[in-house]
């Protein structure tokens, strides 16, 4: 496993890395899907119901506000921290992540394009303002006292399990500047990838002579898109994850193994 990585990896020097949740689990994020790449718990809310359906809002933020601390707290892995030598050694092109918990760059990783945003920042969809999340943190618990004590499982993306409790009295925040609906500045299910964001993440790929996918089913299309791209160019492609992905048959290496465990083996 660790040899035939770092024999893929030995030529190359200008790789095109594509992140997932597997960097994560270990550092006590939870993934979305299992081994065959199927959903493991409900789908998230999606955007058209963050913004039309209050009761889906107030679920949201509440369930947000419990698991937030986890995601703030959480610390990089092995497998953040193999992708920000990689990087230091020049191996690295490009790092696009799906992931929103900014671990890579906790890690030490620059550059990195945040394909689905940032969990850590609040914008508002009215006038387009941005804040932390720290500090909306802070605006829930001042009126929410009563859910600052509740304790819930960890879900994915700074969610908690929260189920069969009663949303309806929670108070959900607005923008200060302008009292418009407040939305972690994330890219939702039903949400498309900001153009310049993907436009930035194509060049990259255009820039790179491999793909490298890290913990990532690859069932969400923003990321497979450019490992389906990279085939059509014919660059070699190498996935660590656990389990089935989309693109396994468009792989030339495919390593069933936690990220981690894998990478920093292949580093030695």
């Amino acid at each position: 496993m660790a040899t035939d990585l770092r024999e893929w990896l030995t030529p190359l020097r200008r790789v095109f890395v594509l992140t997932g949740a597997g960097c994560s689990t270990q550092s006590g994020i939870p993934d979305y899907r299992d081994g065959d790449g199927q959903w493991k718990r409900a789908q998230p809310v999606t955007y058209q119901a963050f913004v039309g359906d209050p009761a889906a809002n107030a679920r949201y933020w509440a369930r947000s506000f419990v698991g937030w601390p986890r995601v703030a707290q959480a610390q990089p892995s092995r497998a953040h921290f193999a992708l920000a030598h990689l990087q230091e050694r020049g191996i690295v092109s490009a790092l696009v992540t799906q992931n929103v918990d900014g671990l890579h760059q906790r890690a030490g990783s620059e550059a990195v394009i945040d394909l689905h945003g940032r969990l850590d920042a609040v914008v508002c969809l009215s006038c387009s303002s941005t804040r932390p999340r720290a500090e909306l943190q802070a605006w829930i618990a001042e009126r929410n006292p009563e859910w600052t004590s509740l304790e819930a499982a960890t879900a994915p993306d700074g969610d908690a399990d929260l189920e069969g409790r009663d949303f309806s009295s929670f108070r959900v925040p607005a923008c200060p500047e302008c009292a418009g609906m407040l939305k972690p500045d994330v890219v939702f299910f039903g949400e498309n990838v900001p153009r310049p964001r993907y436009l930035q993440a194509q060049q990259a790929l255009r820039d790179s002579d491999a793909v490298l996918v890290v913990g990532s089913s690859l069932m969400v299309y923003s990321g497979y898109r450019f490992v389906r791209a990279a085939h059509e160019a014919g660059l070699p492609i190498a996935i660590v994850n656990r389990g089935r992905t989309r693109a396994d048959d468009l792989a030339s290496l495919k390593i069933d193994a936690e990220a981690g465990t894998a990478l920093t083996a292949a580093l030695l």
